[in-house]
């Protein structure tokens, strides 16, 4: 059974992630991490869905019947986890989220006992533990072997000051106004009291979860609502969180939503300006627009791409030995801070860069212009390998020599085939992708 996704397990909740199923991947979770355990002690930590009820107690469930004591934590977002699992020694921890989906989602994700999301092995190994019906049985223990659980509620103070301690130690935000939105999700409690025991003017939105308004309308998915707002209390910046608070949306002091090559790329120079830049690089995604690698060339940065996900980008970063990289959606990651995106972090590097340069968000967050960029997604028949499609190398030589710059791919859900082009010469963009329009409509 195919479980895992480009980010932990994630589907309907009470339908594809079920109870049942949900005790059994606990069980091979566990089962997986105890080949190397050191504490029998599991962190596990939940946003605000109505659903993360019944996934919490499956957990617990699976988890104490093959003898794993559980430490529940209550809503926390995604990155508290990670930090908190190799701060409180234990074997693993696991987040139920699905982080910007709507409340009738959920998901599970797994960190390591370092707070670094699992390998693609792992998940592998996990999902084979899964299918193994004896093992299963087998590896269930009896008797005073059975673990045990418990919640916490005080560790959120651990986490507030892990990431106020990331802010420049001689900086304030006292008289910046600020407005936030936590999307009725797991941040609804740390977001405000970070940035205002720091010392700003917090105008705090969608703070009220109810188990069904997560993301509703509301937080990083929709920015619009803080733009809307950053102009009619005239703040000098609007933040955007999503579900779990690892992704970020930053909107500057005119209402306008900043892009996140943009912000990257802002906040990538000013590292290397604060000699804070580790390997003299950045990684983002094959996604990114090209204007940012010109950008950072420009300040003599290298930039390193990686495949769509967070956690890619962090491989990565890890393999270079980079400190800086992100996802123009918004997952921003400062490895020296946090093990994973973090959006309450990743807001602070920005309250710091726009203090520091002493100039308004709409300045310091828009160094570059973008380059036209078209993507079209077409739907295929099959989806035939690509370097076996006869003509392609030589249709995409011309378009590359124009100095544009493709990506092609398969989707890995739907029968479709992306095709992305950007450049920057808009007519050249437009007719290239036209050109491959036309070839893969005849090719597949």
């Amino acid at each position: 059974m195919k479980l895992f996704g480009t980010d932990g397990v994630r589907g309907k909740a009470g339908d594809f992630l079920d109870a049942i199923t949900v005790l059994k991947l606990a069980k091979a979770a566990g089962i997986y991490f105890r080949k190397h355990s050191t504490t029998k002690k599991i962190l596990v930590g939940k946003d605000t869905r109505r659903s993360g009820y019944m996934i919490e107690n499956a957990l617990v469930s699976g988890l104490t019947a093959v003898g794993y004591d559980v430490i529940q934590i209550g809503p926390m977002p995604t990155p508290a986890i990670a930090y908190l699992t190799e701060s409180m020694r234990c074997d693993a921890g696991i987040m139920i989220s699905a982080s910007h989906n709507p409340f009738e989602d959920n998901g599970i994700k797994f960190f390591d006992n370092h707070g670094d999301k699992l390998s693609i092995a792992a998940e592998e190994e996990i999902e084979k533990i899964f299918s193994d019906v004896e093992l299963m049985t087998n590896e269930q223990v009896t008797g005073k072997e059975i673990g045990s659980s418990k919640r916490i509620d005080d560790v959120i103070g651990r986490y507030i000051v892990s990431i106020k301690s990331s802010f420049p130690k001689d900086l304030t935000l006292k008289g910046l106004r600020i407005v936030l939105d936590c999307a009725n999700g797991a941040a609804y409690k740390v977001g405000p009291t970070i940035l205002e025991e720091l010392g700003a003017d917090v105008i705090t939105i969608n703070n009220k979860p109810n188990g069904f308004n997560i993301n509703d309308n509301c937080g990083a998915m929709h920015p619009e609502t803080v733009a809307k707002l950053v102009k009619e209390y005239r703040a000098d910046i609007g933040l955007a969180l999503d579900g779990d608070a690892d992704r970020l949306v930053v909107v500057d002091e005119n209402g306008e939503i900043v892009d996140g090559d943009k912000l990257i790329g802002a906040l990538c120079a000013y590292l290397k300006n604060e000699n804070l830049l580790e390997g003299n690089g950045c990684v983002a995604t094959v996604m990114s627009n090209k204007a940012l690698e010109d950008y950072l060339a420009s300040h003599k940065i290298k930039l390193l791409r990686s495949n769509v996900g967070d956690k890619y980008v962090l491989e990565v970063m890890k393999e270079k030995s980079i400190n800086f990289g992100g996802e123009q959606s918004g997952h921003i990651i400062f490895s020296d801070v946090a093990k994973t995106g973090d959006g309450l972090a990743s807001a602070l590097q920005v309250l710091a860069l726009i203090i520091k340069s002493g100039k308004k968000a709409s300045e310091v967050l828009n160094p570059f212009e973008l380059y036209p960029q078209i993507l079209h997604n077409m739907k295929v028949s099959e989806k035939i390998p690509l370097n076996e499609i006869k003509g392609l190398d030589e249709l995409l030589k011309p378009l590359r020599d124009k100095g544009l710059r493709d990506l092609i791919r398969y989707s890995g859900t739907e029968n479709k085939i992306r095709l992305l082009l950007e450049g920057k010469n808009k007519k050249d963009v437009e007719d290239g992708i036209q050109t491959l329009i036309s070839f893969f409509k005849k090719a597949l």
